[in-house]
């Protein structure tokens, strides 16, 4: 198996001159990397891991955190993540919590986890973390890449959106559609963003004349299955809605099949507007009208963030996410029938 010592020889260089063509790092002349290029290509020269690691004194591994490894949410960020770290030469090393218990104590435990395990940077779905904890990673905490959360210490690291104006979007869209009568499944109040999108979501009922306690409210715990429970505990508490707000599509997923169990229409009797817009709200059955959460782009700037924070690299990198919400089959315009 051909070595940067045979690559450096065929080319007739020096081992720092082939080493920096490899890794892409320093001045190299166009002659001399093309006649690099040529000997890689003829040795079929492939670094290794251990190999490029030695040379550039980095593990050319970054860890990822997220809450619990459960449901459709968090696969599509994996994959985009470890998409975006393949293509520059670099893997990942994933930690997650349990969903259960504490939270914040499992979120420092994984980045403690990934950090001794060598990784040169972090990118973590964070809820959780607060400004002190940084100061536990000392200079690490300038290569902690968040997702989701904002801590002001780091905000140029920090990767989320205003979801207080994706649950005013919704409250919006049903108000003008002509809805009145609304219940709501809420995610857990203890994480910000949940908190957030529900704040939104009553002020904008608030301003647009529905005060918060004319609406049913379960919170639940963001999974299909709570999203079944819940939806059944507002029907058999029969009070009539007309429209019903779940804070993620996966709840809203388990809200659907509970109604068609049980023969209600959607949204001929009940309308339904979700949040996140991932593949559930895509291809539910109605198709779910979703607050559409940009999570693709909003992942693609935290890598390149990471990349740029570990390796010096100068990839673009956004910071405003545009919130929209995506019209399906789930909503209808109410007509009173009184």
């Amino acid at each position: 198996m051909a070595t940067i010592k045979d690559v450096a020889r065929l080319a007739g260089v020096g081992l720092g001159t082939a080493s920096r063509v490899v890794n892409g790092s320093g001045a190299v002349s166009a002659a001399t990397m093309a006649k690099v290029q040529r000997a890689i290509d003829e040795l079929k020269f492939r670094p290794s891991q251990l190999a490029r690691s030695m040379i550039s004194g980095n593990s050319l591994m970054i860890g990822v955190y997220i809450p619990v490894l459960t449901g459709t949410f968090y696969t599509p960020i994996l994959q985009s993540i470890d998409n975006g770290l393949r293509a520059a030469g670099i893997h990942m090393v994933v930690g997650f919590g349990n969903g259960q218990g504490d939270e914040r104590k499992q979120e420092l435990e994984a980045l403690d986890f990934l950090f001794q395990r060598g990784c040169d940077g972090i990118i973590a779905m964070s809820n959780s973390l607060m400004p002190e904890d940084l100061a536990i990673y000392g200079d690490r905490q300038s290569k902690i890449v968040l997702l989701n959360h904002f801590l002001r210490p780091i905000s140029e690291q920090c990767f989320t959106v205003d979801h207080a104006l994706g649950g005013a979007l919704a409250a919006r869209a049903l108000i003008e559609y002509g809805h009145t009568e609304i219940a709501v499944i809420a995610g857990p109040t203890k994480f910000a963003d949940s908190a957030e999108r529900m704040k939104g979501f009553f002020d904008e009922l608030k301003l647009l004349g529905i005060a918060k306690r004319k609406v049913q409210i379960i919170e639940s715990d963001f999974s299909p299955e709570g999203g079944w429970i819940s939806a059944g505990k507002l029907i058999n508490k029969g009070q009539p809605f007309t429209a019903l707000f779940c804070a993620n599509d996966e709840m809203a997923v388990g809200a659907l099949s509970y109604f068609k169990k049980h023969g209600i229409l959607v949204p001929e009797q009940i309308s339904v507007i979700s949040y996140d817009n991932t593949s559930n709200a895509e291809y539910s059955a109605p198709r779910l009208t979703s607050v559409d959460i940009p999570w693709g782009e909003i992942t693609q700037s935290a890598v390149q963030c990471v990349l740029n924070l570990c390796y010096g690299s100068t990839l673009p990198v956004a910071r405003e996410f545009p919130i929209t919400l995506h019209y399906r089959d789930s909503l209808i315009r109410h007509v009173d029938k009184k």
